[in-house]
């Protein structure tokens, strides 16, 4: 399936890369209206950016401003818009009567790369999903206090980070342990973290059973196919990242893996660039037709990138715009 994308002067924006499932889609917005394209492995996309970003707005709400945003900001919103939408996030712990039950998950990204969240429990695995979390398991559910006390206790007793920069996640992706490393992983961490439990751990807290979940199916990486399953190549490991959006920048290529915000495109050279969606949202953009006639071969005809690129290693700009 090709992923349509919105013709320039229909007011529609690309709102990023969302998982209310275990597929990626494309969020669109004009106003208060919302779409979306359902992404799939294989499939070609392009697309060009026209005229300048434009703020994103917060919490659903259109930017009063109108605001010009920097092409390397991934928030995409001006000052005073994050601000409100920091404002009513859960992070910012400013409901503590939230109703709502929470769970608290641990959550695996890659050697050395563990963590501790929580999210809605209505909102099931899709923050892990969100966040291109290689493998997770639930540690336990309670309302909102209880698990943000629990979160604090762990970290600290822990070690682990509130959060993994995404260009450390993307330097590891291409180059994942199999999946019994990865659950021996999540296990460990889970057995350390249990031991907590009646030290700092809130009564109002039920722990769960360790159940771990691997997601390298999901986000298309496919390492190590499980027996019985037909084995398809393993996309190449990503060697560059768009830096940002110019206007008349094109992005296209095969869809070959997708992490969290990150689309994983086989472009012309045979190399793979990834693209973190969250630059491209407050963008006008325009079909690539190109891309959209991919077919199921091994190469990309036609298929482009003319933006500016780095090195996930952590290297430099690979030759500006080209």
């Amino acid at each position: 399936m090709t992923c349509a994308v919105r013709e320039s002067g229909s007011g529609w924006r690309c709102a990023g890369v969302r998982w209310p499932r275990e597929v990626p889609e494309l969020g669109w917005s004009r106003g208060g209206d919302r779409r979306v394209s359902v992404l799939a492995y294989g499939a070609g996309l392009g697309f060009r950016a026209v005229g300048e970003r434009h703020c994103v707005g917060a919490r659903g709400n259109v930017c009063p401003l109108g605001a010009v945003v920097p092409g390397r900001s991934t928030g995409g919103r001006c000052a005073e818009c994050a601000r409100l939408d920091r404002a009513h996030s859960v992070a910012a712990d400013t409901m503590a009567d939230d109703p709502r039950t929470y769970r608290v998950y641990l959550a695996w990204f890659g050697p050395g790369m563990v963590k501790v969240g929580i999210t809605g429990e209505e909102r099931g695995a899709a923050r892990l999903r969100e966040q291109g979390a290689v493998a997770f398991s639930w540690l336990g559910r309670g309302p909102l206090m209880a698990a943000r006390r629990t979160e604090e206790v762990l970290r600290a007793a822990l070690g682990v980070p509130d959060r993994i920069p995404y260009a450390k996640k993307r330097a590891v992706r291409g180059q994942l342990p199999g999946s019994e490393e990865r659950a021996g992983a999540v296990a460990e961490l889970y057995a350390r973290a249990a031991e907590l439990e009646g030290r700092g751990w809130p009564e109002s807290l039920e722990r769960l059973p360790l159940e771990v979940v691997d997601q390298v199916g999901i986000f298309g990486l496919d390492l190590d196919p499980a027996p019985g399953r037909s084995a398809r190549e393993s996309a190449p490991a990503p060697v560059r990242s768009v830096r940002e959006l110019v206007d008349g920048g094109v992005v296209a290529g095969r869809l070959v893996a997708a992490a969290g915000p990150d689309l994983h495109l086989a472009v012309a050279d045979g190399g793979v660039v990834v693209l973190d969606t969250r630059l491209i949202t407050g963008w006008d953009l325009t079909a690539v037709t190109r891309a959209t006639e991919v077919t199921e071969v091994p190469e990309v005809a036609g298929s482009d990138v003319r933006v500016p690129l780095i090195d996930i290693g952590g290297g430099g700009v690979q030759g500006g715009l080209f």
